[in-house]
């Protein structure tokens, strides 16, 4: 059996519990492997396909770090919180060792989040045009860019073109990412078991667009307008997508990945707990 740990190495109590972590492991005669580090590991692999396990010891972020690693492989992922929300995490840092034993024992509840798999085309300055793919678990994101112009495109879900926004951009997520970008943006919250997307535009400049849902199965396609060419940007979970030679980009198509993340948690209540304790303050009262 392997585990990957995935710490924030900006944390020096997750680090910390990251070796304690380790030094437990070695002793269950569990194989460990660390997530990739400039300092301490700059030559591990970020990959986790040969993995059992992966742990993610920091907040949300470095969850969405650890689910990037896995992509669509289908490891499990654990998420010991020592960020601000830990909104995907299953516990705190005193129940480190207890949560991943229960993990190894295969005694904690399974969630299945649905992922996305984003296309986007970029156009360079010589005319020359090339297509990335991103994972997300999250969110896709278009975003103004930083000379503040409004951004122009169009909106199409599956063939089927819904309008033509102007604003500050548009997210379109998960379900899991329903309580990130979309949520700020005005979206709903969504229960993990919906495997469509929220699409839901930023600052539009109309009283018309609201947020909408999708199908399982709809691809959300964005197509930015030629008659408005302001500075845009593209990001998955946070992360800047870009094509690796300064191209701008035009098109984008998300649609739901190719394989669930599967994340760990304590029950089939953790959610709604999630929800409960970040965004309204009720767990134990």
């Amino acid at each position: 059996m392997k585990v990957l740990i995935v710490p924030n190495y900006a944390r020096e109590d997750a680090v910390e519990s990251a070796r304690r972590l380790e030094g437990w492991l070695d002793g269950e005669g569990v194989e460990v492997a660390w997530a990739r580090d400039k300092k301490l590991f700059p030559d591990a692999r970020e990959t986790a396909d040969d993995c059992d396990l992966v742990v993610s010891l920091g907040g949300d972020g470095t969850l969405l770090r650890a689910a990037r690693i896995v992509g669509y492989a289908g490891v499990p992922v654990l998420g010991i919180s020592y960020g601000h929300l830990g909104f995907l995490t299953a516990a705190g840092p005193e129940d480190l060792l207890a949560t991943v034993r229960d993990a190894l024992a295969g005694e904690l509840h399974v969630s299945r989040r649905a992922t996305l798999d984003v296309e986007c085309e970029f156009v360079c300055e010589d005319g020359s045009t090339c297509v990335t793919h991103s994972f997300a678990l999250n969110d896709f994101a278009l975003s103004r860019g930083g000379a503040g112009d409004m951004v122009e495109f169009d909106v199409s879900v599956s063939g089927k073109h819904i309008d033509r926004l102007r604003g500050d951009g548009f997210v379109v997520s998960t379900a899991t990412g329903s309580t990130g970008y979309a949520l700020a943006a005005g979206g709903p919250i969504v229960t993990p078991e919906f495997t469509g997307m929220v699409c839901v535009p930023i600052a539009p400049h109309t009283i018309m667009a609201r947020a909408f849902l999708t199908s399982p199965s709809d691809v959300v396609e964005i197509e930015m307008s030629p008659e408005r060419p302001a500075m845009r940007h593209f990001f998955a979970d946070g992360q800047p997508i870009r094509d690796g030679r300064g191209g701008t980009g035009v098109r984008a198509s998300v649609r739901r990945g190719p394989g669930d993340l599967v994340l760990l948690d304590r029950s089939t209540q953790s959610f709604y707990d999630s929800v409960s304790r970040v965004f309204y303050g009720q767990v134990g009262k």
